[in-house]
C-alpha cells in the first residue's frame, strides 16, 4: 500500500550534505517527494512510496550522510497520500 510520511530527522544534519545523501537514496529506493532544512536545524522529508520503501528510507534516515550525527528521527503519517513526480530538495 502506498501511504506518504513525514520525517524529521534531528542532530548534526545541516551542513553535512545530508539533502544530496537523501535525495541519492530515496531516488535508489525509487521513493518521490522531497527534502528540506527547517529553521530549527532539523531536515524534514515527505516521502511517498509502498511501506517496505518508506522503512528502508526511515532506517537510512538513523545514519544519514557520513558527516552527520543524528539523534532522533520522528515519523508521521499524511492523509491522504500525496502525490510527487520524482524526489527533489527543496530550498
Amino acid at each position: 500500500m502506498t501511504k506518504t510520511v513525514r520525517i524529521t530527522v534531528s542532530g548534526k544534519v545541516q551542513g553535512v550534505y545530508f539533502r544530496m545523501y537523501t535525495q541519492m537514496k530515496a531516488r535508489e529506493l525509487g521513493v518521490r517527494g522531497y527534502v528540506r532544512n527547517l529553521p530549527n536545524g532539523d531536515v524534514e522529508i515527505v516521502a511517498t512510496a509502498e511501506e517496505a520503501k518508506l522503512k528502508q528510507l526511515v532506517d537510512w534516515c538513523h545514519v544519514g550522510s557520513p558527516s552527520a550525527v543524528v539523534t532522533n528521527v520522528a515519523v508521521e503519517d499524511i492523509h491522504p497520500p500525496e502525490t510527487f513526480r520524482d524526489f527533489e530538495i527543496r530550498y
